[in-house]
């Protein structure tokens, strides 16, 4: 990765599109810290102290601390991830704008002005419930008609910014802006975790047991990256013949292919969704001032993952039950509007293709059901491993880290796509070369 990225600094093209995307990535970190007018910072840093679980220690994670900080960029470019991933279920569901996506690129510029919109509402919508819900508890310093309509403005006018940082740097920069946003987010809170590990089982032990401590926590970062890697990696091809014929006075056709499935062909989205089920609730009741008390305060507090795998509470594990049922359900669903195996087969049908040993038509889609269903299992029991583990060590341990499973993916997802990115851009310019020659 190393000699991949010093190569292509040589290139001049590629280097002012590195270099570009840096320049963005600073003006992001040094939005992270300008406050929004009229808020109270220690406020707020002692309200999130006081908060349990990944309910809003995920979201300031994913947010690079803007949250925390309560910047201008404190939604960051979580209403534009909402609102792209809204559409993508909606594409699927009316015609409309399954038709546009069909299109090609004059539909995909279509979709993506409506996404625009729909991050604009949902920021708006976003910045209405932070500004009312936590300027009421103390958070603005003056809760009035102007602070609160000055906190919405600002939050949504970051978000709006961000997004378009995010498609100025696709366009610009390297790699898929808003993802490279997000990752950077997430890396900037790395050191802060790493940090807080090591002083929490490290520094003040004995020589013997911190180094083993050390040993440990890299071991379990170290594991759980090379895990990612194989589940962002795996691919299982199917097979496919082309049937020769004639064309003219020639015979065409008769080549092999394959269709790549991936292993996690859903990526981090049932994780997601299931971490958005279970603390939404939580998140809800926080911005109302409402506790919890008797039964729905128990309930409230088996949704929290902070109260998971905690050995001297055993019951409210029941929770990390629930969120493992609902990736698994979430890894199939997403997997079934976004793979068609009838669509594929019929596809290859028109095409003379087929799978060797297996009938063209609906036996071919039966067997890609049968394969994408072992497939599709596999995939979220290692999502599940790599999203559980964080909490174990944190009930067991009591290992307070933002830096989780679902961060870890990203993360190794966004860095691998784009060093692919980058590989691709220099063999481009390498055949540029020899054609010029």
């Amino acid at each position: 990765m190393l000699t991949t990225l010093k190569n292509a600094f040589k290139i001049k093209e590629i280097r002012q599109k590195m270099l570009f995307t840096l320049a963005m990535l600073v003006v992001i970190r040094f939005g992270s810290q300008l406050p929004v007018p009229g808020v109270d910072r220690n406020y707020f840093s002692q309200w999130f102290a006081a908060q349990t679980g990944d309910a809003f220690s995920f979201f300031d994670a994913i947010t690079g601390g803007s949250f925390l900080n309560m910047s201008i960029l404190a939604l960051n470019i979580n209403p534009y991830i909402t609102s792209s991933i809204i559409m993508q279920l909606l594409t699927i569901a009316i015609p409309k704008l399954e038709e546009m996506q069909r299109d090609g690129e004059e539909g995909r510029k279509k979709i993506a002005s409506i996404t625009r919109y729909v991050t604009v509402v949902l920021a708006l919508i976003q910045a209405t419930a932070m500004a009312v819900g936590f300027g009421r508890q103390g958070l603005l310093v003056n809760y009035n008609a102007i602070n609160v309509i000055t906190t919405i403005t600002a939050l949504t006018a970051g978000s709006a910014f961000l997004m378009w940082v995010g498609e100025r740097i696709t366009e610009n920069g390297i790699g898929n802006g808003i993802s490279i946003v997000l990752v950077i987010n997430i890396i900037s809170r790395l050191p802060q975790d790493i940090g807080g590990l090591f002083e929490q089982f490290v520094f003040g032990k004995a020589p013997a047991t911190a180094v083993l401590a050390a040993l440990i926590i890299l071991a379990i970062i170290v594991l759980m990256v090379v895990l990612v890697v194989i589940l962002n990696a795996g691919v299982r091809k199917i097979p496919v013949q082309y049937a020769k014929k004639v064309q003219g006075r020639k015979m065409v056709g008769g080549q092999t292919s394959n269709i790549p499935l991936r292993v996690n062909t859903s990526g981090v989205i049932p994780i997601i969704f299931a971490s958005s089920i279970m603390q939404t609730p939580i998140i809800i009741c926080s911005l109302l001032g409402y506790q919890g008390t008797g039964f729905w305060g128990q309930v409230l507090r088996g949704l929290n993952s902070g109260s998971w795998c905690d050995p001297e509470n055993p019951i409210y594990s029941i929770g990390l039950l629930v969120y493992v049922v609902l990736i698994v359900f979430f890894a199939y669903f997403y997997t079934s509007i976004t793979f068609n195996p009838l669509m594929i087969a019929d596809n290859m049908k028109k095409q003379g293709g087929f799978i060797p040993g297996i009938r063209p038509g609906k036996p071919t889609s039966d067997y890609l059901n049968r394969v994408l269903n072992y497939i599709v299992f596999i995939g979220a029991v290692g999502l599940i491993i790599v999203a559980v583990l964080p909490y174990f060590f944190n009930g067991v341990f009591n290992a307070q880290v933002s830096f989780g499973g679902t961060s870890l993916i990203i993360v190794v997802s966004v860095v691998l796509e784009t060093m692919k990115q980058v590989e691709s851009q220099m063999l481009v310019r390498n055949y540029k070369g020899f054609l010029n020659d």
